[in-house]
C-alpha cells in the first residue's frame, strides 16, 4: 500500500521523512496539489454504491483503494499552478481533490477539516484549558474598554498576532510585544487584538507528539525575552515531559481529531510549563538535528503503518 504526501515542492522535512520510507521499502507518491489540474490528475467513479479512483502525478499512477496514509504537511492550494488559475479552478479542484481523499480508508496526518479548526488560536485556547495545561490569562477583543482593562488588571502583558504568522512570512508578521497598561488602546478598535499575561521564562519547551509518542526538547532563556523567535538560536536539548502534560496532551490531541501537534511552552521558575500554542503543521526537523531526538522515524513509521480495516 501506498503513503501519500502532500507537499510543495521545496519541503526538506519532508525530505527526511521521504528518504525514511525509502529505508522501509514503503511506497509512496508526493505530489503538490497547486499542479492539479495539470501535473497532478483524478479520477474518481461512483457507480452501484462502488468508488473506484485514481491519482497520477508525473509519470506516477497510483490506484485510491491502495493508500494507506496521507500526510498533509505543506501543501500549495490547489490550482495555483495552472496555466489561468482563478477562484473558481481552486474551489473545484479543491473539493474533487480532498473530497476524493475523504472516500478513501486512508488515515491522515492531519485531516484538512480538523486541522482548519486546529490552527485557530481562540479554539486552541479554550481546548488547552479543557485538556489540563496551565495557560496564561488571554483576552481576544476589539473593545479598547475591555483592553484597557485587562492591562490594568495584569500590568505586565504582551500584544501579540491572533492568526499567529510566522517571522518567515513577512508582512504578515506581527512580533509579540510587551506594553504598559498606559498606552493608548484607542486602535484596538480596528481589529481584533490578543493581549496575554506576559510568562517570565527561564526557557522555551517544544514538544513534538507523533501519533501519541512525545518528543520534548529544552532550550534555555532569558526571563525578560518576549519573542524567541526573534533570537538568536540556542541549542536545543532532550527533555522529560511530565506525567500532567504528558494527560494534558493526550486529550488535547483526542479533542483536536489530529495525529500530529507541535506544542509550545513557556517554562517559569517554578517549572511549570504554559501552554502558548499548538501547531497542527509544525517543523520538527531543528529539533531533532540538536536533540537527535527520532522524530522523522516516528513519522514515518505512522504513515507506513496499514489503515483501519472497514
Amino acid at each position: 500500500m501506498t503513503v501519500l504526501i502532500l507537499t510543495c515542492e521545496e519541503d526538506l522535512t519532508a525530505d527526511m521523512v521521504v528518504a525514511r520510507l525509502h529505508e522501509l521499502g514503503v511506497p509512496l507518491i508526493r505530489l503538490d496539489p497547486a499542479d492539479f489540474p495539470g501535473e497532478v490528475a483524478l479520477s474518481a467513479e461512483y457507480v452501484k454504491g462502488d468508488f473506484e479512483g485514481y491519482l497520477k502525478a508525473g509519470e506516477r499512477m497510483v490506484s485510491l483503494s491502495s493508500l494507506r496514509s496521507v500526510w498533509v504537511r505543506r501543501p500549495d492550494t490547489p490550482g495555483a499552478h495552472a496555466p489561468e488559475p482563478s477562484a473558481w479552478l481552486t474551489g473545484e479542484s479543491e473539493h474533487a481533490l480532498y473530497g476524493v481523499l475523504d472516500c478513501t480508508r486512508a488515515r491522515w496526518m492531519n485531516h484538512p477539516a480538523a486541522a482548519a479548526r486546529a490552527r485557530r488560536k481562540p479554539w486552541q485556547l479554550r481546548t488547552a484549558h479543557h485538556s489540563g495545561f496551565a495557560v496564561p490569562p488571554t483576552v481576544i477583543t476589539s473593545f479598547p474598554g475591555v483592553a484597557r482593562e485587562f492591562a490594568r488588571t495584569y500590568q505586565d502583558v504582551v500584544v501579540k498576532s491572533v492568526s499567529g504568522k510566522h517571522p518567515s512570512d513577512p508582512p504578515m508578521v506581527l512580533p509579540t510585544t510587551r506594553i504598559t497598561p498606559d498606552v493608548d488602546f484607542s486602535g484596538v478598535a480596528a481589529g481584533p487584538t490578543q493581549l496575554q499575561v506576559l510568562i517570565h521564562k527561564r526557557a522555551d519547551i517544544r514538544l513534538t507528539c507523533v501519533g501519541g509518542q512525545l518528543f520534548a526538547a529544552r532550550k534555555k532563556s532569558d526571563p525578560e525575552e518576549v519573542d524567541s523567535r526573534f533570537t538568536e538560536h540556542c541549542l536545543w536539548e532532550p527533555t522529560e515531559v511530565p506525567d500532567r502534560i504528558r494527560h494534558a496532551v493526550d486529550a488535547y490531541m483526542r479533542s483536536a481529531h489530529i495525529s500530529y501537534g507541535a506544542f509550545d511552552f513557556a517554562e517559569d521558575a517554578d517549572r511549570t510549563w504554559w501552554f502558548l500554542e499548538c501547531n497542527q503543521g509544525g517543523q520538527f526537523g531543528f529539533v531533532q538535528l540538536d536533540t537527535d531526538q527520532p522524530i522523522t522515524q516516528a513519522v514515518a513509521s505512522w504513515l507506513a503503518a496499514a489503515p483501519p480495516p472497514g
